[in-house]
């Protein structure tokens, strides 16, 4: 199945402790349908040092949340809503914002 959620789309988290916050997707991990959020379910990882790489300490970055829990922000109406596809003509096919009726790429 073909996610409706793709790098660099701007979403909107819908539950969860970031509820309400908005970010640019910065991967998509399709084996679990997770995403990677800029700025949202920020973790605090322990690192060991590594010698001539890295020091030890603690290391702030973004955890994978479900995709179940982000929406898709339409790029013209900077609303939220619902990802469908449409299909052409041409039988290629592109994404849009139910209800909305334009495309998104």
């Amino acid at each position: 199945m073909a996610n409706k959620i793709k790098v660099d789309d701007r979403v909107l988290v819908i539950s969860g402790r970031d509820k309400g916050k908005t970010g640019s997707v910065i991967r998509v991990v399709r084996t679990s349908n997770r995403v990677v959020v800029e700025g949202v379910n920020i973790v605090t990882r322990h690192v060991r040092q590594r010698p001539g790489v890295s020091q030890a300490g603690l290391v702030q970055g973004e955890a994978p949340i479900s995709i179940s829990n982000v929406m898709l922000i339409d790029p013209d109406t900077l609303q939220p809503g619902r990802v469908g596809w449409k299909f052409l003509e041409d039988d290629s096919r592109t994404r849009e914002v139910k209800g909305k009726k334009n495309a998104i790429e």
